[in-house]
């Protein structure tokens, strides 16, 4: 039987890496270790995983690098593992690219239904179940928006996106010239309530802006900024 996925599992304790691995396995993934920062890098950026849980406080390395590091070339989708008070740590692992998180102790079964759901969001998942009755499709000058996919392509050739940061083009885009407030994306597209810092969104849309940017200045601008307030999708007209 063919592997649903292939996941990266990254922790310093090895009794949870054996116990994430052992409930992952069941659901069929494909599922290797790393004990540390250094190591799951270098696995991270020689494999092509579909998803890797990362446990953001060890020894050397931490998780916020390893993402940081990561986010430079690759747009493998990442859950934070997280201790309970680590709010500021969680709030940095946003900010370096990390598309979910979970608090320890947590609860197996609640992890794996957090991989599935994240592997459906992700746009590089190969095993997206998609309705191909309608096809759920936004089209712009330069850009086009493959929601059935999570398909992003710019003058015709595909970006790579992380998970939120493609959900929060396509939660732009699917409101043309309507402004939002960076309190209202993060609970919107994080579905997560911050105390304070609002930098999660800037750091996301500086990203999408370079990825665009990259092949389109056009599209790239479509992103605009309404100062004081939050950000907008302004759909340009040929």
């Amino acid at each position: 039987m063919e592997k649903e996925a292939k996941i990266l599992v990254v922790d310093d304790e090895d009794r949870i890496r054996r116990l994430l691995k052992m409930y992952l396995e069941r659901e069929n993934y494909e599922v290797e270790e790393a004990e540390n920062g250094e190591k799951a890098l270098s696995l991270a950026l020689e494999i092509d995983y579909d998803l890797i849980l990362l446990d953001i406080m060890m020894p050397g390395m931490d998780g916020i690098e390893v993402c940081q590091e990561l986010r430079k070339t690759k747009a493998t989708p990442v859950m934070m593992l997280t201790a309970k008070g680590e709010e500021a740590n969680r709030v940095q692992g946003f900010e370096v690219g990390t598309d979910d998180y979970i608090v320890k102790p947590f609860s197996p079964r609640e992890v794996v239904l957090r991989v599935k759901a994240l592997l459906r969001r992700s746009s590089t998942t190969k095993f997206l179940q998609t309705d191909t009755q309608t096809k759920d499709v936004l089209v712009f000058p330069h850009l086009t928006i493959d929601n059935d996919a999570h398909r992003v392509s710019v003058n015709g050739d595909e970006i790579s996106l992380t998970p939120k940061e493609y959900e929060l083009l396509h939660y732009l885009a699917q409101s043309p010239d309507k402004v939002f407030s960076r309190e209202q994306l993060l609970k919107d597209v994080w579905n997560y309530d911050f105390f304070g810092d609002l930098r999660t969104v800037d750091t996301h849309i500086k990203r999408l802006r370079e990825k665009l940017n990259r092949i389109s200045p056009e599209a790239a601008a479509m992103i605009s900024t309404v100062w004081g307030v939050g950000y907008k999708f302004e759909a340009q007209k040929e």
